[in-house]
């Protein structure tokens, strides 16, 4: 048996009382409440006696805070006047609003989209006149080699000359 696969055996055997385990917990501790409670209820008496508590009753809103009980919807913002102008709108008015909100939105994003376009053009035409620049630099510097090398070629057989004038004389 190979090491691999007993670690898989031993890691699937891990895995089984994990999950076994975790069953248990969780639905083991439902049922011994429930059965504990089933066997407290046959021991017991089937009702249990009234109790008696002196509690004061619950505090109503009036006592609480006076006040909230004069508040209503048809009030709210009447101190504040942009408050109580935006409450007087109509659904149809803020509708229109919105939209033209989104419209106003929408236009600065396409100026700001025309703008970045134009930089973008502008940069571009800068590079390629850059790049036309060194194109026309390269075109002379290789017109430059070509005409050197031509020189070169030219002194190298004035040399040669030279130097058979030289051997025939006996230099």
């Amino acid at each position: 048996m190979s090491v691999g696969s007993r670690r898989s055996g031993a890691c699937l055997c891990c895995l089984v009382v994990l999950s076994i385990t975790l069953a248990l917990c969780v639905f083991g501790s439902a049922l011994f409440w429930k059965l504990n409670k089933g066997m407290r209820l046959g021991h017991g008496s089937a009702s249990c006696p009234p109790c008696h508590c002196d509690c004061p009753p619950p505090l109503s809103l009036l006592k609480i805070a006076p006040g909230l009980i004069n508040l209503s919807i048809e009030d709210c913002g009447k101190n504040d006047p942009d408050l109580y102008n935006e409450m007087q709108k109509q659904s149809v008015d803020l509708l229109s609003e919105e939209l033209k909100l989104q419209v106003a939105v929408a236009e600065e994003h396409l100026r700001h989209m025309n703008a970045t376009h134009r930089e973008a053009r502008r940069v571009a035409s800068k590079y390629q006149r850059e790049a036309e620049k060194c194109n026309v630099a390269t075109e002379t510097c290789e017109e430059a080699r070509e005409h050197a090398e031509a020189l070169l070629t030219k002194e190298k057989r004035a040399t040669l000359l030279w130097e058979q004038r030289a051997h025939q004389m006996g230099w």
